[in-house]
Order: C-alpha cells, then structure tokens, then sequence
C-alpha cells in the first residue's frame, strides 16, 4: 500500500502551503481540493495513487500537518465537543481548522464563541448548510457583520424546503427574526407562510409578540378600560384589546387550534405565559384586589378577567404530564391535549369578541 500522495498532488499542495490560505475543502466525488485565498479560489484535481478514501486520508493528514503541527491527521478526540461549544479556541486556532478540510472541525468553528464574522464568512465558504447558517446566526458578531445578510437570504430561500420539519421550521424562523437583517417584506413573507404551517408562526410569538406583522383591528370598547393607577388588570386588559393584543391571541388560537407535534405546542404556550407575565408575576392577593378595584369601575369586563384568569394559569407544564405519557403527534396529540387547550381558546374567544 502506497503510503504517500502523487509527486504531482504533493507539489501541488506544497505550493499552496505558501500562499496565504483562508479555507479549504475538498469534493469527494470529483476528487477535487478547494482553497480559498485572497485572491480567489484555487483548485488542484487529486490524482489518487491507491482507493479514493485511503488516498483522501492521506491528504487530510497532510493539511492536518501543514495547519495544526498534527501528522497524525485531525484529532478524533475533538468531536465530542465541536456540538457542544466547549472548544475554548482562539480566534486562530479556529482559523486553522478551516484549513483541514473536515466537517467536524467547520462545525467546531461554527459552535464556538470566537467566531467573528470573518471566519463565518471562511466557514460558510466550507460547507454552506442550513444548520450552519443557523448556528452562526446566533451569534452577535455575525449578525452586526456582512455574513448577516447572507446568512438570512440563505435560510429565507431554504425556508420552504424544510416543507413539514416543524422543529426546523421553529429554529430557522427563530434565529432570522432574533438576527435583526430582516426586511419588513421579508417578516411579512415568513408571517404568510404560517398560513400553510401554523409553526411559522410561534417564533414570532416569542421573540417579538407586541411586534407582529399584520396587526388586527383594536377592539372598540378599548377606551372603555378605566385608567387605574398600577392595576396590572387594567394594563393587561388594554394590552389585550390593543391590536397587537388581538394579533397575537387570534395567531395564539391558530396554532393552538391545530398544532402538528409537541415542541410547538410547549413553544406557544411558554409565549402565552410570557406574554401574561405582567399578570402573572403579580400574586393572588394583589390580583384579586386589582380585579375588584376594575370591576368596580367597570364590570362590563367581568368576563374579560375570568378569561384573562384562565391564560395566566397555562404554560408547557400545563401539557407536560400529557406528553409524558405520549410521543403522539398530528390528530392523536391534539386529542390527548383538548382538556388542556379547550379552555384557552375559549378564553382567547372571550377576549376576542366584541361587545
């Protein structure tokens, strides 16, 4: 067994060596190396001296050298941690391993918290998949940098292909909307997209409920709310009636209505209970005082507040001892679920109607 590459690859690789090399990667299936250089992209077609894998092993190891002192090839120990962030690397250490041409260790760079936007741009440049532009677009520094954009007209593109992958479809929306690139058709695009898959919606209900596109029409009796000084019954009702407020109950009720797999449900419940938190946060006590104090200016709200009684009491953990028991999805998760999410969107109802 040859244990060495071509004169010819080995000449070439050396040259490349000398150049001043931001990333490489190689395609197995037209045995071909990729650098990426000031200057450009560079090929060098391998020319394999013994079965393709074994030869491409020996091409690794060769990078490894050349990028991290390692003739031994990439460390396989690194793997257990490249997904979990715990890489504690400099920014130049992770420059080097964008030079090894192996996934894992584009994945550590993607993972780690020294990525800046340069080497998001490198790294993208290696392997150009929606789980990396997700993970990149966690981070700060690349969303303030030039990658943003790209990164989020990537996954806006890609966005219709993860078709039914409601748990790709709740991370994808969530990092563009928490990204901040977005454009206001952009939000509206993905907001119209919930009108086939209702989970485009949740990340919308998290990380931006009194924000969210399409805003419904306030109810009319808003005015109607008596001005009580520190009520939260009183802030949450006009909160309530606003029309973000209905926005956001009638998005609430959709995916509620007809939710396809448990994430979502914990998701859009945890956004209720957050969205309730003025409300919630405040103890029996003062609530019921506060309840009286509107009631007594204004019991035409009574049925407001009983509604409004019933959501605060609701989060994931109102479900939590259902999915226990059950990995249901579809129409047999939504039966299992009714006595939990009937009451909430007859609450929601309440709130919604007009008098």
């Amino acid at each position: 067994m040859n244990d060495e590459l071509s004169p010819e690859d080995e000449l070439r690789l050396n040259v490349l060596f000398n150049t001043d090399l931001k990333a490489v990667r190689i395609d197995e299936s037209s045995m071909t190396l990729w650098a990426l250089t000031p200057q450009g992209e560079a090929s060098v077609p391998l020319k394999p001296t013994e079965r393709p894998d074994r030869y491409l092993k020996r091409v690794r190891e060769m990078l490894s050298g050349h990028a991290l002192g390692s003739p031994s090839g990439y460390p396989v120990h690194l793997t257990r941690w490249t997904r979990q962030s715990q890489s504690g690397l400099s920014t130049q250490h992770l420059a080097q391993l964008l030079l090894v041409a192996e996934e894992e260790a584009v994945i550590a760079v993607v993972h780690s918290a020294a990525l800046t936007d340069e080497l998001a741009r490198y790294a993208w440049w290696c392997m150009p998949t929606i789980e990396n532009a997700r993970l990149m677009l966690m981070r700060d520094v690349v969303c303030q940098g030039s990658m943003g954009r790209t990164l989020a007209e990537f996954l806006i593109e890609h966005l219709a292909f993860l078709h039914e992958d409601d748990v790709g479809i709740l991370d994808t929306v969530a990092v563009m909307l928490y990204s901040g690139v977005l454009t206001a058709a952009e939000r509206h695009t993905i907001w119209k997209r919930g009108n086939s898959r209702n989970s485009h919606y949740v990340a919308f209900l998290e990380l931006q409920p009194d924000d969210l596109p399409n805003p419904r029409a306030t109810r009319v009796d808003l005015v109607d709310i008596p001005e009580l000084a520190d009520n939260p019954y009183s802030a949450m009702l006009g909160k309530v009636l606003s029309g973000q407020g209905q926005t956001f109950l009638a998005t609430t009720a959709t995916i509620l209505d007809r939710p396809e797999i448990q994430e979502v449900v914990n998701h859009t419940l945890d956004a209720l209970a957050n969205w309730c938190a003025p409300l919630r946060q405040v103890d029996e006590a003062t609530r019921a005082s506060a309840r009286s104090a509107l009631l007594a200016a204004a019991p035409q709200f009574e049925p407001d507040c009983i509604a409004l009684d019933t959501l605060i009491a609701v989060d994931a953990g109102t479900v939590r001892p259902i999915f226990l028991k059950t990995t249901a999805i579809g129409s047999l998760m939504r039966r299992k679920i009714e006595p939990a999410v009937t009451p909430v969107l007859d609450a929601i109802a309440v709130l919604r109607r007009q008098p």
